[in-house]
């Protein structure tokens, strides 16, 4: 799925999202509901309803035949995106704690179902403006479409696949951190236990302003037949 790597990039950052270079999608008010609901399926649920929100929100916009509103539905069309996303990732963070969320796969695929239905009949009625929000509106669709086939999978074969994305994440960490032991020598460079560990002709030695052969003691002494200076009072 064109989508697996963002979504397990989420999981491993956090339950609410952080989209990098885009626009937040979700109002103040709505982060702190998200925030104050920790279970997953009820998380899921409140997804929905914002989704079905800016759904509402397009096709009021759509209703009225007013200038700008293009500007407006492209702006709704890709928090609603983001939202389909975000149900996703929630889910694949669940089902990676194995945690149960059957409840809220099937509130998220009665939903999707209706917008899917709903994004291709804009789609279909050609609005006059529709050149001016079409990519907005086809990735819309897929994204629900891709969202739509996740569901359909079923906990268990999900589940499964998720466990073994984690694992192969997993191995692809050990390997570079392999490379990395490999290019310092056999320990990573910023290690401080590896270094005290390492055997002595391998360590690095401090810097030092003495000379070859010279040592602190040779510092401090004075020069031959001379007697230090008392110190001034």
């Amino acid at each position: 799925m064109k989508r697996l790597v963002s979504i397990f990039l989420f999981a491993l950052l956090g339950a609410v999202p952080q989209f990098a270079q885009k626009k937040d999608f979700l109002s103040d008010s709505e982060v702190e509901k998200i925030r104050d609901v920790q279970e997953p399926n009820e998380r899921l649920k409140l997804y929905v309803l914002f989704a079905r929100t800016r759904m509402d929100q397009i096709q009021q916009q759509l209703a009225k035949d007013k200038k700008g509103r293009s500007l407006e539905v492209r702006t709704l069309l890709d928090e609603y995106e983001q939202i389909i996303e975000a149900i996703d990732n929630v889910s694949n963070d669940a089902l990676k704690r194995k945690t149960d969320i059957q409840l809220g796969i099937n509130a998220v695929s009665d939903a999707e179902t209706k917008f899917t239905g709903q994004l291709q009949k804009i789609k279909d009625s050609s609005p006059r403006d529709l050149d001016m929000y079409s990519v907005e509106l086809t990735e819309a669709i897929a994204t629900t479409k891709d969202s739509l086939e996740l569901t359909a999978e079923g906990i268990g074969s999900r589940t499964d696949k998720v466990t073994a994305e984690v694992e192969q994440e997993k191995k692809e960490v050990k390997s570079i951190s392999e490379m990395e032991r490999k290019a310092t020598g056999g320990q990573p460079a910023t290690d401080p236990d590896a270094a005290a560990a390492a055997p002595a002709g391998t360590r690095r030695k401090p810097p030092t302003l003495l000379k070859d052969g010279e040592k602190l003691d040779d510092v401090n002494q004075p020069p031959s037949g001379k007697t230090p200076k008392p110190p001034p009072l």
